[in-house]
């Protein structure tokens, strides 16, 4: 017979930066906050890719408040029609979050 012991309190994986969006804002967990480690981002959208950039700026981008970022605005600009939550993938050299969103999109 061979036994596996279990143990409870062994490594934890480390938490994906996460990115949940709702009908006018887009939340972002505390692992996806502290990469960025910025208080304003830059969004862009990349159609072919289906591809939401998430991009910390010293300034002159939209400011996080707590966890949010209000992002009505931005998805009637380029016609994204998202809910629900998506894992994000961290470029360090860039400071930028990237989601890829599977072409969720409106009609309009």
């Amino acid at each position: 017979m061979v036994f596996e012991v279990y143990k409870p309190r062994g490594e934890k994986a480390e938490k994906a930066p996460m990115v949940s969006f709702s009908k006018s804002s887009i939340v972002l967990n505390k692992v996806a906050r502290e990469k960025l480690g910025a208080q304003y981002v830059e969004l862009s959208y990349d159609n072919d890719s289906k591809t939401i950039r998430v991009r910390a700026v010293k300034e002159d981008g939209i400011q996080i408040k707590k966890t949010k970022v209000f992002g009505k605005g931005f998805f009637k600009h380029f016609g994204i029609n998202l809910k629900g939550r998506y894992e994000a993938i961290f470029d360090e050299p860039g400071n930028a979050l990237y989601v890829k969103v599977d072409g969720n999109r409106s009609n309009s």
